[in-house]
């Protein structure tokens, strides 16, 4: 296959590698080439050597051959070592780059350049946490790259990510000289991340210039915090900045589907996907997962399932995704029946249920009083598969067993846990007291939740009242001068409603909303229907566009 010729000229030869490598189709070609370079004298040549690893790396996806070619190397130059240690870090061997990394500084003649310093960084914080960032940044200022604008972007990246200190990060950042839209992006990402988005809001409306990542950092930090709304609106200002010639992608995309699946913007997801049908952008696992979600957020579940059956290769993903769709919405026997029909047809293809599958499957057993049903898939997680049962899987065995009565084997689940007891836990196991009128235990869980969170009104509200059903006057009292002590409130729930192509957000007791005297006068004019004893089916006003219906 290979045919090298002694040359002279040493432009011909480097044209010809270069050809010959655009043509190599295997391992077995590359070793071709190789033998004739060792034939020619040329094994050595520092930029055929980088070449070949580059090939092994991105090609053809063989990192130990390229380590070969690499150990045999006399003294490979930074941007050998460069190649090489990109190359490790983008598997994810974070302990063999900081190997490489220890040999090349150890040997003294070579320093390590700017495109080494971002995989350093991110290995040495991968094995070492905060401790590898700080120790890493401190060899950047030695070594006089501290200045440099791609290696100050991953420190960016590095602080938030792996020391969530924004502060540093954010000094980093203001100190640059040189700020692109990467820089920017790494900023707002961080603060996403960290939860501050009014941070991040405040740095992207500033941005002199935004490309599809920085527009995704945005939209994905508001799907992250819940900003549901918010991501929403981002995407709708994206798709306007026509002059930019910004196009969303599948991230992009991705994001909007989540966001309508938890608002539930039924018309928006299926404008979106109607456009990524039209656009003809590629519909891999991860979209169709998010087109699954949406839909059986929205309570399509027939499209969910439409989508679900047309993905030819189902990811384990798809599978969860189908099962959570019908236990969110009650259909127990249906979210059963598709997991027995992954177990059928996934096994060809080495589809093995991880944590969430049981989430959903117990989720299904919980809506459908199938107690004894989640016992066996509580069982058939932990004992068959191994999985050791997360909080979430116990809060919901909890309400499994609270909504059917069955206290003494809650109790029994929960003091045998190997986790502590959250919020979950303890709100599932009232939950099952209310409905069974288990007052003793009623109060035992909710002083729980008291110690959990002891500023949280609505607990101590509802202990007040547990108690005005006792008639536990004195500790009625107690309670009630606790409240006022820690000034405790409330959180309110929220609720959100799609008007015209408009999100509308709701609070209790809320009356910012702009038409909140309007929205007052219907529900009290449905109140003296209620009062009247007349039975309303169908009240609709056209101001306002709602409908309302009662059974």
């Amino acid at each position: 296959m290979v045919r090298l010729v002694t040359l002279s000229n040493a432009t011909n030869l480097t044209e010809s590698v270069v050809a010959i490598l655009d043509n190599c189709k295997s391992l077995n070609h590359l070793k071709q080439l190789q033998s004739s370079l060792i034939t020619l004298g040329q094994s050595q040549a520092q930029f055929f050597v980088f070449r070949l690893i580059r090939f092994c790396t991105l090609r053809l996806s063989n990192l130990q051959y390229a380590r070969l070619i690499f150990d045999h190397v006399n003294s490979p130059n930074v941007y050998l070592c460069s190649a090489i240690i990109n190359a490790y870090a983008s598997e994810s061997h974070h302990v063999e780059v900081l190997t490489l990394y220890k040999n090349m500084v150890n040997n003294g003649r070579r320093r390590p350049n700017h495109f080494i310093y971002p995989s350093v960084l991110k290995s040495s914080s991968e094995v070492f946490d905060s401790y590898g960032t700080k120790m890493v940044h401190t060899q950047i200022f030695k070594t006089g790259f501290g200045s440099n604008p791609i290696v100050q972007t991953a420190l960016v990246d590095c602080y938030t990510r792996f020391c969530s200190d924004v502060g540093t990060a954010r000094q980093l950042f203001d100190e640059m000289c040189e700020r692109n839209v990467v820089s920017w992006t790494a900023m707002i990402s961080g603060y996403a991340r960290l939860g501050e988005m009014g941070n991040a809001i405040l740095l992207f409306d500033e941005m002199p210039e935004r490309d599809v990542p920085s527009w995704n950092s945005i939209i994905a930090g508001c799907n992250q915090n819940g900003l549901f709304p918010e991501a929403i609106y981002y995407l709708r200002r994206m798709l306007g900045s026509f002059g930019l010639q910004l196009r969303p992608n599948e991230v992009t995309l991705a994001c909007a589907l989540s966001a309508c699946g938890q608002t539930g913007m039924l018309q928006l997801g299926r404008e979106t996907h109607g456009y990524i049908h039209r656009k003809g952008i590629g519909c891999d696992s991860y979209m169709l997962n998010a087109l699954i979600d949406m839909y059986g957020k929205c309570g399509c579940l027939n499209e969910a399932r439409r989508v679900f059956d047309s993905t030819l290769d189902k990811s384990l993903t798809s599978w969860n995704s189908m099962i959570n769709c019908y236990a969110l919405h009650g259909q127990s026997r249906n979210a059963l029946d598709v997991f027995d029909e992954m177990m059928q047809t996934g096994n060809d293809v080495n589809v093995r249920p991880d944590e969430i599958t049981f989430i959903g499957l117990l989720n299904a057993c919980t809506h459908g009083g199938l107690v004894e049903k989640g016992y066996y898939y509580f069982g058939l997680m932990t004992e068959f598969y191994g999985i050791e049962p997360q909080i979430e899987h116990y809060g919901c065995v909890v309400d499994l067993l609270g909504r059917a009565g069955r206290f003494e084997e809650v109790m029994d689940i929960i003091s045998k846990m190997k986790v502590k007891a959250d919020e979950v836990i303890w709100g599932s196991l009232l939950n099952g007291c209310k409905i069974h009128g288990n007052a003793h235990l009623a109060e035992f869980a909710i002083k729980k939740l008291i110690e959990i969170d002891p500023n949280n009104g609505g607990y101590l509200s509802m202990l007040a009242n547990l108690y005005v059903g006792l008639t536990k006057w004195d500790e009625v009292r107690g309670v009630r001068k606790m409240l006022k002590e820690r000034d405790a409130q409330k959180i309110p729930g929220c609720s959100w409603i799609e008007v015209d192509c408009r999100i509308h957000q709701f609070r209790s007791a809320d009356k910012t909303h702009p038409r909140t005297e309007e929205i007052y006068n219907i529900l009290e004019s449905l109140f003296d229907f209620i009062n009247q004893g007349l039975l309303l089916d169908h009240v609709c006003d056209e101001n306002i566009n709602l409908t309302y219906r009662f059974c």
